[in-house]
């Protein structure tokens, strides 16, 4: 326990820092600072400047009537002044004679310079004790910034002398300090340290941050590449057949991705695999002639899917074009159905399953698994994934999202894994016109609607995020649903989360079969529903939504040989960065130039812990941005990494053992078995 730090302060100080240990406090880094460093005369001192001034107290003026301000006038000889208090605490200690030391934003008014409510106000004597330059925490309700100042100051005195873990020669590059010397400069800077001194600092902790990360990825990318595995190769002929009825060719991009999965399939490692690929690139037949290829060589497959909505998708795609029976285990699946399946996937008799994750619980036991396919895998935890994984000895994984990935996420989140990236669409893919609307158009958008849906139309209507509630999203989605059926009567449908699978699955067969022509939902549409013949996609308050989750949600029109179209309802005062937002979606179908821009603009996501979705977050490497520093900073960690464990695969080295310290300060020596799971 830090000196000071009682029962009351502590919660206080783990709040703000994020964890109760002295290290969160060190890690706890300064978002901004202010500069004291302007000590002029008051003769020469200029408005609008912070100033730090060695005065004498004249007057000391009670406020004439309440709710005035207390004034006091101070001098220095060359000039007058007069500090301004609306509350007593401090005028009330102040007396005529009295030499002080102030510090604050200096206001001129007609030629009279002033200063309201001083951050500091010394005695002279002790006008050492404010700092030159006054680093800017971030806070929490209750604590305040001197406490928080003061404690880190202690923590620093704690820190104790460590190792150098960075190469040498990048070190003497980038003219970076010690670990420890960069948290002194960034949390207590000198009065002779320069902006570039503490921009220094930051950048040499900000490569520590990744240089850790980077180091558990490689090690878990070597350690996944010599964990023994199985050679699983065939002979193509249930492939050839579900080609066949699938009735296209793959595009390059998927037969490129192909050769990548057979050439890990047939290593007698095991594969650890990303496939990434836009919305509506084709992941799906990829993923289901990799797991055939799994069946040609004698083992079984399975696709675990994060909703049953999706999980069903995904059955009837492949039960259509698979040559060899699929099964669907779900937590709807029950009784002697569910029974059924499980005695099948046991004894081998059926080669592939699909599900939810019903597939890793305990009860179900798999013949032989030799491929595991996980779709959208951010939905998944890592311990769900490891749990499927341990179903088969040796088995492979590959690991698909829709979700187009950015540079720095690649080598930051997903640096253990090989990636195969599609990047084109199949044949017969329409482009999507997408168009932005005031939410006070409403009218005329409707009208637009009803054309539409004369000419055959059918149409998506999402309704918006409200707030970090289901609940909420529903009843806007259920009145959305009453003032469409109101205007345009039973051709309107109702899909969501809370309802029952059994009523959300009539919705959408409904739907596509054409029996209903506009489907209200939420976000439960943005993955695995598959309606070639919707053409039209309304999102209304798109500004509440992530760029990623547009585009994905966009993803479900445009998939036919239609013409399509995507309408975003936004508030009539739009900001600027919503507008930028939007505009970018209005101007590309390229998810991975939205992806990039989503990622600069929200970040957030965690690198190696337990939480998967959303993009990293940093503590240290924050002060990065996410532009072209962060994308710098993380190449020089990943490029390090490298040649440390080249050279030092087992960390014994001087070096290494320092490695080992970096490691445990933020908390990735523990984390190769979740990585193994991707």
């Amino acid at each position: 326990m830090l000196p000071g730090v009682g029962p009351a302060l502590a919660p206080l100080l783990a709040r703000a820092a994020g964890g109760t240990r002295v290290l969160d406090l060190l890690f706890h880094l300064p978002e901004g600072s202010i500069d004291r460093r302007y000590r002029p005369t008051l003769a020469d001192a200029e408005p609008g400047r912070i100033a730090t001034l060695d005065v004498g107290i004249e007057v000391v003026e009670p406020p004439s009537r309440p709710r005035q301000p207390w004034r006091v006038r101070v001098s220095d000889g060359t000039g007058h002044a007069e500090l301004v208090f609306f509350s007593a605490f401090q005028p009330k200690k102040l007396a005529a004679g009295q030499p002080v030391t102030v510090s604050g934003l200096l206001d001129g008014y007609r030629g009279r310079l002033s200063m309201a409510h001083p951050d500091h106000l010394v005695p002279r004597h002790l006008a050492d004790s404010i700092p030159a330059v006054e680093p800017v925490w971030p806070l929490t309700s209750g604590l305040a910034a001197r406490t928080l100042g003061r404690t880190i100051r202690d923590a620093l005195r704690r820190l104790p002398p460590l190792p150098e873990w960075l190469d040498p020669a990048l070190v003497r590059r980038e003219s970076w300090p010690s670990f420890a010397n960069a948290l002194r400069l960034v949390h207590m800077p000198a009065a002779t340290d320069t902006e570039a001194d503490r921009r220094t600092a930051f950048d040499r902790l900000a490569c520590d941050e990744l240089f850790a990360d980077q180091l558990a990825l490689v090690q878990a990318k070597r350690a996944n590449r010599a964990r023994p595995g199985r050679v699983l190769d065939g002979d193509g002929a249930l492939r050839r057949v579900a080609l066949e009825r699938f009735g296209h060719a793959p595009t390059d991009a998927q037969e490129r991705a192909l050769r990548e999965i057979d050439a890990d399939m047939r290593r007698p490692n095991r594969m650890l695999r990303l496939l990434q690929g836009d919305v509506g690139s084709g992941k799906t037949l990829v993923a289901l002639l990799a797991m055939l290829r799994a069946v040609e060589a004698g083992a079984q497959s399975c696709l675990m899917a994060p909703t049953e909505i999706l999980a069903r998708q995904h059955h009837a795609t492949l039960s259509r074009l698979s040559p060899v029976p699929v099964a669907l285990l779900t937590g709807t699946v029950k009784g002697s159905a569910r029974r059924d399946t499980l005695r099948r996937l046991a004894d081998g008799s059926v080669p592939i399953a699909v599900g939810t994750h019903a597939l890793f619980q305990d009860g179900v036991a798999f013949h032989d698994l030799g491929l595991a396919v996980i779709d959208e895998q951010h939905r998944f935890g890592v311990e769900q994934r490891l749990l499927l994984g341990d179903k088969g000895a040796g088995s492979d994984v590959l690991v698909m999202t829709a979700t187009p990935i950015p540079r720095t996420v690649l080598l930051t989140q997903w640096g253990d894994m090989q990636v195969s990236r599609l990047d084109g669409k199949p044949a017969g893919r329409q482009p999507i016109r997408t168009t932005l609307h005031k939410i006070g158009a409403e009218a005329e958008i409707l009208g637009g609607l009803r054309r539409a849906l004369e000419a055959g139309a059918r149409i998506f209507w999402v309704c918006p995020l409200v707030a970090e509630s289901e609940m909420l999203d529903v009843a806007a989605a259920e009145a959305r649903f009453a003032s469409l059926t109101e205007r345009f009567g039973a051709i309107v449908g109702l899909a969501h989360g809370r309802q029952e699978i059994g009523l959300r699955e009539a919705a959408l067969a409904d739907f596509a079969a054409g029996r209903t022509r506009i489907l209200v939902a939420t976000t439960v549409i943005e993955v695995g529903v598959d309606v070639p013949s919707a053409t039209v996609m309304v999102i209304e308050h798109a500004e509440r939504f992530g760029l990623a989750q547009l585009h994905q949600l966009r993803g479900r029109v445009g998939r036919g040989a239609a013409a399509s179209f995507c309408l975003l309802l936004h508030d009539d005062a739009l900001a600027e960065t919503a507008r930028r937002r939007l505009s970018l979606l209005r101007d590309t179908e390229d998810g991975f130039r939205i992806a990039e821009e989503d990622y600069r603009i929200r970040g957030g996501g965690e690198l190696m812990g337990k939480r998967q979705s959303g993009l990293p977050a940093f503590r240290l490497a924050k002060s990065l941005g996410a532009g072209a520093a962060l994308d710098r900073m993380v190449r020089i960690g990943w490029q390090d990494a490298e040649r440390l464990l080249d050279r030092d695969p087992d960390l014994d080295t001087p070096r290494g053992r320092a490695a080992r310290w970096l490691l445990a300060l933020f908390g990735r020596d523990g984390g190769l078995r979740r990585l193994h799971s991707g």
